[in-house]
């Protein structure tokens, strides 16, 4: 696994007469090379501009299902997953996030125990505050849901004192799935919007290093419209939302916790 150049997080401030507190943490989980980007680039970039970490366990390079251009190029397969690597790196340091490569080999990408014992490490390394994974259903696409059960197991596994391993156990953290390519088709409801305005242009720099996916900038560019629309239609009439509103979609497995209704 292999880190990307990313900034250090912002000052942690000590409270009295206690240790200094951690910056909050994400972990995205995304099957291939692209997809945090695509689908929670700008999630990632906001949690980096408040100085949280934000971690992206990339399983594969999509080097087999997700690199066409490249492979009618010519290009070779060793190649390919270089330059997906090298993508996702840059994505990832415009973005201000951590990328760890796990090279699973997509189309099919398999789970398996070895697989999901280094997430496990992940997750207590990392100590989530918050996980970013794909959701249960894609029917166009095997890797996303394998990588979900993969996201998903190694959480409960995390938080278990009894399972062998490095690091500290976990609590549990809240877990986003981000919306897929064909929402409709996957189950998908936008029940949370997250409005990416202040970082999209971020999220479109990242975008941009994605060349061998350069058909997914448009679709993605118009998507981030049309749930900025969503956002402010459902965000009350006197919050003063621009019309260039820019937001990500996001479905709970889990219940929300909370001690008012907000």
């Amino acid at each position: 696994m292999t880190h990307a150049n990313a900034p250090s997080p912002g000052p942690v401030s000590a409270p009295p007469g206690g240790p200094p507190s951690r910056p909050r943490s994400t972990l995205v989980v995304t099957a291939h090379a692209g997809d945090f980007v695509w689908r929670a680039g700008g999630a990632v970039a906001l949690a980096a501009s408040r100085g949280e970490k934000a971690t992206i366990a990339c399983l594969t390079f999509g080097e087999r299902g997700e690199s066409a251009r490249a492979w009618r190029e010519g290009r070779r397969l060793a190649e390919i997953k270089a330059m997906r690597r090298e993508e996702a790196e840059r994505a990832a340091a415009a973005l201000g996030a951590d990328v760890r490569f796990f090279d699973a080999g997509d189309y099919p990408l398999t789970a398996s125990a070895e697989l999901t014992d280094q997430l496990v490490a992940v997750y207590r390394e990392t100590q989530p505050d918050v996980v970013l994974t794909h959701p249960v259903e894609d029917p166009y696409n095997g890797d996303h849901p394998a990588a979900n059960r993969m996201a998903l197991q190694a959480r409960i596994l995390a938080q278990a004192i009894g399972y062998p391993g490095a690091g500290d156990i976990i609590g549990a953290p809240p877990v986003f799935y981000f919306e897929p390519h064909q929402p409709e088709m996957s189950g998908f409801r936008p029940e949370v919007l997250l409005d990416i305005s202040e970082v999209w242009d971020t999220k479109r720099k990242a975008m941009e290093c994605l060349g061998a996916q350069r058909h997914l900038w448009a679709y993605y560019t118009d998507l981030a419209v049309r749930r900025g629309v969503q956002l402010r239609r459902n965000a009350g009439p006197n919050l003063g939302l621009a019309h260039t509103t820019m937001a990500e979609a996001f479905m709970r497995p889990f219940p929300q916790i909370a001690k008012e209704l907000a």
